[in-house]
C-alpha cells in the first residue's frame, strides 16, 4: 500500500516542520502533499519555503501564500513580506489551487480552504449544507470534472475527519499554528495510489511535539510582530479569532 503524507499551515515554523518531516521520514511515506499557508505569523517564512519545496512532492496555495504577495498590505505582513526574496514570491504565486487523484477507488480533492477560494474559511461546526459544499466543483476545481468522494483541507488549523452524506472530509491541522492542540498535525493516507479499484483506504491524524521554547526564541530574536499573539497560539493553542488563522 502507498503512503501520502498530507501538511498543512507551516506558517514559517520551523521547529514544527523539522520535527513533523523527522516523523514522516519514520513512517515509510511515498509522497508528501503541502496544502499551503508556508508563510507568515512566525519567523522564518523563507526557510520553510526552502524546506518544502525541496520536501514536498506538490504543494498548494494558501491564504497567506496569496495575501503576501500582494503590494497592498499592513505593517505586518510587510515584515513577513520583508524575509522573503523576490525568487520566493514569485514561486508562491505560481502555486496551484488544487489537486484531484484516485486512492483505492476512491476520487481525492485536496485544497487550502474550499473549493472555491483560499479566502473562504469551512470549519467542522459549520452547517451540514456548507460542509457538503466542499464537494463541489468550481471554477478554481475544474467544473466538467466528477465530484470528490474524498476531501482534504487546511485553512482552519483544527485537525478532524467527518462522514457526510456517503462523503469524507478531512482536514489535516496545522504543523506551525494548531488550534486544537498545542502539538505539531499533520495526516496520512493510505491506500493504493493513482487505482480506480475499490481497495483498503485509510486516514490518520498524527501529533508530534516539537520544541515550542525554541520557535518563541526564534521569533523573539528576529523581533517578529505581534510576538504576544504569536506565543499564545503555540503555547495554549487558542487565539482571539479564529477567522485570522
Amino acid at each position: 500500500m502507498d503512503k501520502i503524507a498530507v501538511i498543512s499551515d507551516i506558517h514559517g515554523n520551523i521547529p514544527a516542520l523539522s520535527s513533523v518531516l523527522k516523523d514522516i521520514s519514520l513512517r515509510n511515506v511515498d509522497r508528501i502533499f503541502c496544502l499551503g499557508d508556508l508563510v507568515g505569523k512566525g519567523p522564518e517564512s523563507k526557510e520553510a519555503i526552502d524546506i518544502v519545496r525541496s520536501s514536498c512532492d506538490f504543494v498548494l496555495k494558501g491564504n497567506w501564500d496569496e495575501l503576501i504577495t500582494r503590494e497592498d498590505v499592513n505593517d505586518v505582513v510587510r515584515w513577513h513580506q520583508n524575509q522573503l526574496s523576490q525568487e520566493d514570491i514569485e514561486y508562491l504565486r505560481s502555486l496551484p489551487f488544487s489537486i484531484d487523484f484516485y486512492m483505492s477507488g476512491r476520487r481525492l480533492r485536496l485544497f487550502h480552504a474550499s473549493p472555491f477560494s483560499v479566502w473562504i474559511r469551512v470549519q467542522p461546526w459549520d452547517s451540514i449544507e456548507k460542509r457538503l459544499s466542499m464537494f463541489e466543483n468550481s471554477v478554481e476545481t475544474g467544473l466538467g470534472t466528477k465530484e470528490p468522494d474524498v476531501v482534504g483541507y487546511g485553512d482552519v488549523h483544527n485537525a478532524f475527519i467527518q462522514h457526510l452524506s456517503g462523503k469524507t472530509l478531512f482536514n489535516a491541522g496545522s504543523v506551525g499554528n494548531p488550534l486544537d492542540l498545542p502539538e505539531a498535525s499533520y495526516c496520512i493516507l493510505e491506500g493504493t495510489f493513482n487505482s480506480e479499484k475499490r481497495a483498503p483506504f485509510s486516514i490518520q491524524h498524527i501529533r508530534v511535539p516539537y520544541d515550542i521554547d525554541l520557535a518563541i526564541q526564534l521569533a523573539r530574536k528576529k523581533e517578529m510582530p505581534e510576538l504576544k499573539e504569536y506565543i499564545q497560539e503555540l503555547t495554549t493553542s487558542r487565539y482571539r479569532g479564529l477567522e485570522k488563522a
